[in-house]
């Protein structure tokens, strides 16, 4: 938290949110939902490609503020296995752009101590796509602060699948630790805090498993758009929570009860 507070300028909203901030109260885990590059660039008469290159900056800022706060994990939802059914250009441009992301960012993991992870099939992505991701992941595993997991190819169904393929490899009986031991994430704590951009109010298969207990928290901003402050905003809002985890809450907690109220999901506007 202090080494944002030191990058931040004097003055600044970004500064003035981050000291709102309360350190000891500061998710664990947080997965973002990257929406809205391909709408971004038609609002603006640009081919869908023009936002995903947009988006590359959000991406810096977000992943760069995460270890800066001290944030153990940080989930980016970056391709889906639903996406191959989008046109070859975009896909093929994807992966460029991925591969001049990891070059040119490893530099910043290193100077932040963060540790890179992708997960979902890999062995179904490109041969060139699989190198890049190794290199990046090998270079950065003995670093010990953020834990930056790259979801490629990834969909929530498909991990609890190739989940309980290795449970009945393995012959281990069912139980919900032998399968979260069994997930890409494993060994991590599940997401306290779930973005998503763009306005869209659904998960997209994303994380199912981990995120049953997240705080769900969505902002009409398109993903090129997303600044730090929109992060720090998210944090703020989170902090707000009354978490039960299905309790009730009420004077254990020393919040009113609400638990028969509906559940609401703020839009950030």
């Amino acid at each position: 938290m202090k080494v944002l507070l030191e990058a931040l300028a004097p003055g600044s909203e970004d500064l003035a949110l981050a000291r709102a901030i309360d350190s000891e109260r500061l998710p664990a885990h947080i997965a973002i939902i990257m929406d809205g590059n391909g709408r971004w660039a038609q609002q603006r008469n640009l081919p869908r490609v023009a936002g995903h290159k947009e988006g590359v900056p959000a991406v810096r800022t977000t992943v760069e503020t995460c270890a800066q706060l001290g944030i153990g994990a940080l989930t980016l939802y970056a391709f889906s296995v639903e996406n191959w059914k989008r046109p070859r250009l975009e896909v093929d441009t994807l992966w460029r752009l991925l591969r001049v992301y990891l070059r040119s960012e490893l530099a910043l993991m290193m100077r932040h101590d963060i540790c890179f992870n992708a997960i979902g099939r890999l062995e179904e992505l490109p041969e060139y796509v699989r190198i890049e991701l190794g290199d990046v992941t090998r270079r950065t595993s003995a670093n010990r602060g953020l834990r930056l997991n790259l979801a490629i190819n990834y969909g929530g169904r498909a991990e609890l699948v190739d989940a309980v393929k290795n449970l009945i490899q393995d012959e281990v009986q069912v139980t919900e630790q032998s399968i979260s031991a069994r997930l890409y994430t494993a060994g991590q704590p599940d997401p306290d805090l779930l973005i998503r951009t763009s306005g869209e109010m659904r998960i997209s298969n994303f994380l199912l498993w981990q995120i049953a207990y997240a705080e769900l928290y969505v902002t009409e901003t398109l993903w090129p758009d997303f600044t730090r402050a929109e992060l720090l905003r998210a944090i703020l809002d989170y902090q707000k929570r009354d978490r039960r985890y299905g309790g009730l809450g009420g004077s254990e907690t020393g919040f009113p009860d609400r638990s028969l109220e509906p559940i609401e999901i703020p839009i950030a506007r």
